[in-house]
């Protein structure tokens, strides 16, 4: 299965927007979030850094007058840019405002939207929760990854069907109708968490067999072969992700260097997702070399041995190859995992 990882569980990720239709998707997780002017075409597509004050929030929104909102428990702070964390200023959350699932900006009001109670609130003011009303979510809005908005639209991201992930649009979360139904971009998709699983496939991780050796003489011996292998990150099979992205010099990692965490991210989330569920950390991520090791190992006759590597990959394209080899005297791949399990 894949899918796109929903905000709720990818802390410091959001997507929102301002009144000019310019769109933003905030992956703290890689220091850096896309700008973008339709999500839908693909347009004008830019990486930014993020300041580090504007990093880990629990929810971003944009609104009418060109401010972000990023909200950490029951306070936010509010920018005019998060490269730079302009005119910062904090504010506490009006308690009635606390605890939503997913906030947005429209019209001159914010939405907060309480999946649990099936409600969302409309407000003039976070701080002072001025002119507020509570609605009942109709049924269809009830199940978005992400919510936004510009000017009088609603945005909301659907999880993935048949047609792959799309955005909805409407007017009101009251009405059970929408205006509009949407596909991302797919390079667009490739910047959100678990995008990488629908562009390039799910990932795999897996031994490999890269060379067998056979004693074919009637007597026992001692073999010495030199081994080719593959080790580290296959930049070329991923770099083609960010052709189209225009990252700005503010961003503290080169194109390279943000493709392999990019990967490296999707490798760790759970097959849910796309991922592998391993930490790759211990790995080496620099650029793909190959290198030669000389092995020695005896052999009784027509006796087999099998070097195996570990390989991680997206699709049908191996990503990042595991140093270490294996030697075995079975046909059939290792069962253990080499890389510790993911945190969740």
């Amino acid at each position: 299965m894949t899918g796109i990882v929903p905000k709720s569980k990818a802390k410091g990720t959001d997507i929102c927007a301002m009144d000019n239709w310019n769109f933003y998707i905030i992956r703290s997780d890689l220091g850096c979030f896309m700008h973008s002017t339709n999500l839908n075409k693909g347009h004008e597509l830019s990486i930014w850094s993020l300041h580090p004050s504007c990093q880990n929030g629990d929810h971003y929104l944009g609104d009418w007058n060109g401010y972000f909102y990023i909200i950490k428990g029951d306070k936010f702070r509010r920018v005019s840019n998060l490269e730079k964390d302009t005119d910062a200023e904090n504010h506490n959350l009006h308690p009635n405002c606390r605890g939503g699932d997913h906030y947005l900006a429209i019209t001159n009001y914010f939405y907060i939207i309480f999946k649990e109670r099936r409600t969302y609130r409309k407000t003039k003011n976070l701080e002072h929760d001025t002119e507020a009303v509570e609605y009942t979510l109709q049924p269809n809005f009830r199940n978005g990854l992400y919510y936004f908005g510009v000017q009088k639209y609603l945005f909301f991201v659907k999880p993935a069907s048949e047609w792959g992930v799309e955005f909805y649009t409407g007017t009101s979360f009251s009405k059970d109708e929408t205006v509009g139904v949407y596909s991302f971009h797919p390079d667009v998709l490739n910047f959100l968490p678990g995008g990488l699983s629908i562009t390039k496939g799910p990932a795999f991780a897996r031994w490999e067999n890269i060379k067998t050796i056979t004693n074919d003489s009637n007597t026992p011996g001692t073999f010495k072969r030199r081994v080719n292998k593959k080790v580290g990150y296959h930049k070329e099979k991923m770099t083609q992700i960010t052709h189209n992205w225009k990252i700005a010099a503010s961003v503290s990692v080169e194109t390279g260097a943000l493709t392999s965490l990019i990967a490296k991210v999707q490798l760790s989330f759970s097959a849910e997702y796309g991922g592998s569920h391993v930490n790759t950390e211990s790995e080496c991520w620099s650029e793909m070399t190959e290198e030669e090791e000389e092995l020695s190992f005896e052999l009784k006759p027509n006796e087999s041995v099998y070097l195996w590597q570990y390989k991680l990959g997206l699709g049908n394209d191996p990503v990042l190859f595991c140093r270490d080899l294996k030697m075995s005297s079975d046909p059939k791949p290792p069962t253990e995992v080499p890389l510790p399990s993911a945190q969740p």
